[in-house]
């Protein structure tokens, strides 16, 4: 039968790309930061929680400022004079059979995250629907519209960008490698709504 189905209401999730090699610096910084971690559910994560504020990181920050405004421009397209920036950010090492646990970051907007080491054979990212289902019958072949979750393969340099509200989580690492992403969250400063409405709000 011909019929168009249409997707509305979608949830974004942004994949771009580093155009470049990581410097010396960057990895050396990586390794260090190593060290000094602290047992997630799953994984070790960096007891530094502003990396993207140290000297290493300067020119990345710099760049994925640059993709979130340009995630912001695309996806939100504000009407008023926004900026977007980054809050929190931190290394996450996960080794063979680790995992990361289902998670949301609260108190951001938009999330982010870049990977420094990751295998797209073996590394992927998992999203999850949190929506209720009234009636769930068994599926036959699974499509945006009838899952639960879904999955992405990520590799070295990678971005993904999504609503912070978005439960995600990395399933039991396979492969020889240590994946290393580095998460971050983020805010906005400026105006936001309008007087007539009565939802104007200044975030400083």
């Amino acid at each position: 039968m011909k019929a168009i189905v249409h997707g509305i209401f979608s949830t974004p999730i942004y994949i771009s790309k580093l155009t470049r090699e990581f410097t010396d610096e960057e990895l050396k910084f990586v390794d260090k930061t190593k060290l000094d971690v602290y047992q997630n559910q799953g994984n070790t994560t960096s007891n530094n929680t502003y990396l993207l504020n140290t000297k290493p990181f300067n020119n990345l920050k710099e760049e994925l400022n640059k993709i979130l405004k340009d995630y912001f421009d695309k996806v939100v397209s504000p009407s008023n004079d926004i900026e977007s920036y980054i809050t929190q950010s931190w290394l996450n090492y996960t080794e063979t059979n680790q995992y990361h646990h289902k998670h949301v970051h609260e108190n951001s907007l938009v999330s982010g995250i870049i990977y420094l080491n990751a295998d797209k054979k073996n590394d992927k990212i998992k999203f999850f629907k949190e929506r209720y289902s009234t009636i769930k019958p068994g599926v036959k072949n699974y499509n945006i519209f009838n899952s639960d979750n879904w999955f992405f393969p990520v590799e070295t340099r990678d971005i993904i960008l999504f609503p912070s509200s978005l439960s995600h989580m990395v399933e039991t690492k396979q492969g020889k490698n240590t994946r290393i992403s580095l998460s971050f969250n983020t805010f906005i400063r400026g105006m936001v709504g309008k007087e007539i409405e009565i939802t104007r709000l200044k975030i400083d």
